[in-house]
């Protein structure tokens, strides 16, 4: 796994979360890479079934990486309703 940038801070999310945020987005953009590489013409067999080897693998990531987020998200809105994160 790559090591991860650390983008601007955004004060009313956690630190967790802006760095599930910040991967999510990371695979986001593998994903459209991928689904580009689909629309290429031209590709044989093989380089369809690779990318779409791929693009299986990161979907089954992000359906992963994204288990409970909704939680995770729901923690920041209820602390930034009762007060600054710290």
């Amino acid at each position: 796994m790559k090591v991860l940038q650390q983008k601007a801070k955004a004060p009313y999310l956690s630190p967790r979360t802006m760095t599930l945020l910040n991967e999510l987005g990371i695979e986001c953009q593998h994903i459209l890479k991928l689904l580009a590489q689909l629309e290429m013409t031209g590709l044989s067999r093989a380089q369809v079934e690779d990318v779409l080897g791929q693009l299986s693998a990161a979907v089954l990531h992000l359906h992963e990486h994204t288990r409970d987020l909704d939680a995770i998200i729901d923690e920041d809105l209820g602390e930034a309703r009762s007060g600054p994160l710290k």
